[in-house]
């Protein structure tokens, strides 16, 4: 197979039982071999012309997959059945966590919370910005960093 980027078309499928439904794009083996074939890969995407950062999750079957999810999704006008132009290549920063503006100024003003983000694992990290940048309104946001950033100065 060529090298990176890699690219391919796939539907946006949706997955799971009943209300625990996920909105993921399979990658096909191919493609997840020549990135490296290693689970939890993190990858550069971009999905129609829109770039994001997501990681190559398996399945039960050895397969591989990007999980996008209802947010994702609405933000970026996509819809289940819909046909994508998938390009991946391996994320050279993985460890790399996008933050909300709100998280990022609430860390810069409050030193405990910042040290005890940087002890977390990106993982985590990212479970944190997520929470936050998934609200639609800006007092939302506002108000889950705030959460966010006590509980974290409690951690010191």
């Amino acid at each position: 197979m060529e090298s990176p980027p890699f690219s391919f078309r796939a539907a946006l499928v949706s997955e799971g039982i009943g209300d625990m439904r996920i909105q993921v794009v399979p990658v096909p083996p191919p493609v997840v071999r020549a990135l490296g074939g290693q689970p939890n890969q993190r990858v550069l995407a971009t999905l129609n012309g829109h770039p994001l950062r997501r990681g190559l999750l398996p399945r039960a079957d050895g397969s591989r997959y990007l999980l996008l999810g209802q947010l994702v999704c609405r933000r970026l006008g996509f819809r289940v059945g819909d046909a994508l132009l998938v390009t991946l290549a391996p994320d050279p920063h993985p460890d790399q966590v996008d933050l909300s503006d709100e998280l990022t100024e609430g860390l810069d003003a409050w030193p405990e919370a910042a040290a005890a983000f940087a002890r977390l694992t990106p993982g985590r990290q990212r479970g944190i910005a997520y929470r936050i940048d998934s609200a639609k309104r800006p007092e939302t946001r506002l108000q889950r960093a705030m959460h966010e950033l006590e509980q974290l100065a409690r951690m010191g």
